[in-house]
């Protein structure tokens, strides 16, 4: 059968003859399992070697843009930031646009002002004016891979980040193992309701506790802002007296264990997403009981080579969720 290198090219690679790499590619039969595996080893050498020489020299430049609280959008610069160097002999160069909170029109105006990009990280809400912008983008020749909240009616080339859905339901799952029969209610913090994945995040979490007799409080379109978020969740523990749990999809996770604190509220179980430094220090000091983490260096650079993948510059390879890490303080990573 034909493939993209030649007998003899992997019979080199591999140390086996040709023949005998001929009988695996056609798959006769008569060959040991380890020399298969060897071949597609050899495959797979042969593919990086590949990759290195169309990188060598290449430039490019990528652009990252979030609208996303200061502490994530740190967290995830440094990730980029540290993931760069990985795809020498490429020169990979980053540009950040990011604020905390603003509207969509601010949204589709940065990504209409870049220019010169060879591909954006996209953290956004899902609005069709951000997915007309994306699609203006994608039109030019900008590939655009949307990061931990999609926007899927654009013609994004990928998503990067974890299964929110499944997030929402781990989180259910660890309420319940930890409340048992106790009777609390839980409150649950979006930063704001246009971001996709968190909305995904609350459906599976919402779910997860159906049939469990809870009721759920929701708090929303505080940005993940520590002073807003505070506010509104005061307000909400005022008017809701059985609220004793947290579920937190969308930070502002300082602030709201100050208002149980302000208020006198014991808080039984607080389920969070992220270990930015904030979530670290709280989950150090016992002031959150679980963090549900996904690895920003992973993400970081599975975003970057799907971009450098629609250059042709790397092999195509599937692209699948980010692994949910469930820390608790005694996991805590360094």
């Amino acid at each position: 059968m034909a493939h993209r290198y030649k007998v003899r090219e992997i019979a080199q690679q591999s140390g086996l003859s040709e023949a005998t790499v001929d009988r695996v590619l056609n798959d006769r039969p008569g060959v040991r399992e380890n020399t298969r595996a060897e071949v597609v080893q050899a495959i797979a050498d042969l593919d990086k070697q590949r990759a290195q020489l169309r990188l060598n020299g290449r430039r490019y430049l990528i652009d990252v843009v979030m609208q996303t609280p200061q502490r994530f959008s740190d967290a995830f610069r440094a990730a980029v930031e540290a993931e760069l160097p990985v795809f020498a002999p490429a020169m990979v160069r980053a540009r950040f646009h990011l604020w905390e909170s603003g509207s969509t029109t601010q949204m589709v105006d940065t990504l209409a002002k870049i220019r010169g990009s060879h591909g954006v990280v996209l953290k956004a809400q899902d609005a069709p004016e951000v997915a007309e912008a994306v699609d203006r983008l994608v039109a030019s020749g900008v590939p655009v891979v949307t990061y931990a909240t999609d926007v899927p009616s654009s013609t994004r080339c990928a998503y990067v980040g974890i299964d929110n859905h499944g997030a929402g339901v781990t989180a259910a799952y660890l309420v319940n193992q930890w409340l048992g029969t106790a009777p609390p209610d839980v409150l649950i913090t979006v930063s704001r309701a246009a971001f996709r994945g968190e909305g995904e995040r609350e459906v599976g979490f919402r779910s997860g506790l159906r049939g469990s007799g809870r009721g759920i409080v929701e708090v929303s379109d505080s940005d993940g802002i520590d002073a807003t978020n505070e506010r509104l969740v005061l307000e909400a523990l005022e008017r809701n007296p059985g609220v004793g749990a947290v579920y937190s999809p969308g930070g502002g996770n300082t602030a709201t264990v100050a208002a149980f604190e302000k208020i006198g509220r014991v808080c039984h179980v607080f389920v969070a997403h992220d270990l930015d430094a904030d979530n670290r220090r709280l989950l150090r000091d016992g002031r959150i009981s679980v963090v549900l983490h996904n690895d920003l260096r992973t993400d970081a650079r599975l975003a970057i080579r799907s971009i450098l993948q629609r250059h042709g510059a790397l092999p195509t390879e599937p692209l699948r969720p980010t692994p949910i890490q469930v820390v608790t303080p005694y996991n805590l990573p360094v």
